[in-house]
């Protein structure tokens, strides 16, 4: 369920692999997917799942509806109730608050400045690195006190630059942009390499340097992979700060018993129909 959970310094990184939950074939079984053809009931039951195996109420999840592009929303609570932006990347200096990132091959971009209490997430496919999706994130994160320096990043599973072949016209306008994710196949065809794109971008904004990503989505059949399977489930990444006092349940700390809330970005925190892009590659 939970393949990986790193903590650094208050900050918290996980991410899930396919196992451990209710959905049946195609999506077999965690797809935490809302928008991919799952019943939206799996769904619901597995982001259950999936949050309580993190130690996380699964109301203090923000999911995102992902869509190739750049923008970022500032979310210090859960959406409300009339849909999620169309956002590929989310910021919070809330926490508790976690933030969750879809992915079935595209790059799952985590961030976290502890100092600051700040943390990011960021849904980098092909589109998404030459739109500078991971450029803007950073960027927001600093705008709320964060110093990319002291930035700690991950970046999850995602196909790797030796199986994601594209034509020849497609790496070369990729790599216009972000030549470290010019790349080759290793059958010796035209390929991208987000991640690497990923990492080299972080570089030149002064964060410093994750854990290159172990695991190729395409190759490891305990993960989604869109380009290999079509029809299929995603996984999910997520990051959140623990509070001074460790806890993780944002509504805990403020004695308010409300959760904050972003501006005019609203749609429910379990949006089985609406958190994820339905664009095609993810």
């Amino acid at each position: 369920m939970i393949g990986q959970h790193d903590l650094v310094s208050g900050a918290h990184f996980a991410f899930t692999d396919r196992w451990g939950g209710v959905s049946a074939a195609p999506y077999d079984e965690l797809n935490l997917g809302g928008a991919v053809g799952d019943d939206p009931g799996a769904v619901r039951a597995n982001r259950e799942l999936a949050a309580k195996a993190l130690g996380l109420e699964p109301a203090a999840v923000v999911w995102m509806n992902q869509v190739h592009g750049r923008d970022v929303a500032v979310v210090r609570g859960p959406w409300e109730d009339d849909g999620a932006s169309c956002v590929d990347a989310i910021v919070t200096d809330r926490p508790g608050l976690a933030l969750a990132v879809l992915t079935a091959d595209c790059v799952p971009v985590l961030l976290a400045d502890p100092v600051a209490g700040v943390a990011g997430a960021a849904h980098a496919g092909r589109p998404g690195l030459v739109a500078g999706v991971v450029p803007a994130v950073v960027e927001e994160m600093a705008s709320l006190g964060a110093d990319p320096t002291r930035v700690v990043a991950r970046v999850g599973p995602s196909v790797c630059g030796g199986c994601y072949e594209v034509p020849e016209r497609m790496r070369e306008e990729v790599a216009a942009v972000v030549p470290e994710a010019y790349a080759t196949t290793r059958r010796g065809t035209p390929a991208v390499d987000v991640a690497a794109g990923v990492l080299a971008q972080l570089a030149r904004l002064g964060v410093p340097e994750p854990p290159r990503p172990t695991v190729c989505t395409l190759e490891s059949d305990d993960h989604y992979s869109y380009r290999r399977e079509k029809i299929t489930g995603r996984l999910a990444s997520y990051v959140w700060l623990d509070g001074a006092d460790g806890s993780t349940n944002p509504d805990e700390r403020d004695g308010s018993g409300e959760s904050g809330r972003t501006e005019d970005r609203t749609a429910p925190v379990d949006g089985a129909g609406a958190a994820d892009g339905k664009s095609g590659s993810d």
